[in-house]
């Protein structure tokens, strides 16, 4: 039971940055959770954690058991869920992740009407536009968009399916004027996005018919929103997934250009860890999100072709 406590006071310090927090947070004195940490570094005969007048930080060997003791924390969690009144009410945190564009545009909404629903239950994003490895990172679930799903040992659960679509803002195309045919992109300023699959290429599909074009970058950058933004401000064509520029199309800030041409589609796809029992957490907000799709019709909206 001891070593439980100094565990738990352990991940307490290190995500609360203080051993006085993290003492209130299990209901110990400071004093008492101070032996503990002693008593843990002693048994480990390493040093977890370094102090100077102004804060606390992880030694490096610290870090690391830091990150394994979450883990373990999480997996008791679950396990507790299990045969406790969890299972009916999702409770401790739910740690997702997803680009910056999904997370900001999709998720972050729906946090409000989520959280709401689970009161119990607190969320932790990383916005990242990169694929972590989830047991490694401690992360219950990700959002993953791309052209193919690798079997990664992951569970994954299709959302959705989006186009990638070629836009422009209305002044971009007055100054330039708007390309009608593949071989019209040549005179034409693009802002890429440097992490889609062949950035520099585009492979364009028509019934029957592929045409590849080569392009380069006015602008290249590995965020979407800097793309976005750019090409609202008229600098450029943006080649973006539907989901992010929808709502700016629709709006008439952004316009759609050689459209009657399709680029790869990328799915929208749940990913979580392959457990024999999926923790109750992960399955309110799996549920939550399909519900939410299916309401809005995402994909027949993301899948439109524009006149």
């Amino acid at each position: 039971m001891d070593k439980w406590v100094e565990v738990q006071l352990f991940i307490e310090t290190a995500e609360r940055g203080s051993i006085s927090r993290a003492a209130e947070a299990l209901g110990l004195s400071t004093s008492a959770a101070g032996r503990h940490l002693a008593n843990l570094e002693q048994r480990l005969g390493a040093r977890l954690v370094e102090r100077n007048t102004r804060r606390l930080f992880l030694t490096e060997v610290g870090d690391e058991f830091y990150r394994r003791c979450r883990n373990i924390a999480s997996e008791m969690q679950e396990a507790e869920a299990l045969v406790g009144s969890a299972l009916l009410s999702p409770a401790g945190t739910l740690r997702i992740t997803g680009s910056v564009s999904f997370c900001t545009q999709i998720i972050a909404p729906l946090l409000p009407e989520f959280t709401a629903r689970h009161p119990k239950l607190d969320v932790a994003i990383t916005a990242a536009n990169r694929y972590f490895d989830l047991i490694e990172s401690g992360i219950d679930l990700a959002i993953r968009t791309r052209e193919h799903e690798s079997d990664s040992g992951l569970v994954i659960r299709r959302l959705a399916e989006t186009r990638r679509i070629l836009a422009a803002s209305p002044e971009y195309l007055e100054r330039h004027g708007a390309p009608r045919t593949l071989e019209d992109l040549a005179g034409h300023r693009f802002l890429i996005y440097t992490l889609a699959n062949n950035p520099h290429e585009l492979t364009f599909s028509k019934g029957s018919e592929t045409q590849t074009v080569k392009i380069t970058g006015l602008l290249e950058s590995n965020e979407g929103q800097v793309i976005c933004n750019a090409g609202l401000n008229g600098l450029g064509i943006v080649i973006q997934p539907v989901y992010i520029i929808h709502d700016d199309v629709v709006a008439g800030r952004l316009v759609p250009v050689i459209d009657d041409w399709d680029l790869p589609r990328l799915k929208v796809n749940i990913a979580y860890p392959n457990r024999k029992y999926v923790p109750s957490k992960v399955r309110a907000f799996i549920d939550f999100l399909v519900e939410h799709f299916g309401a809005m019709e995402y994909e027949r909206r993301w899948t439109q072709r524009w006149p």
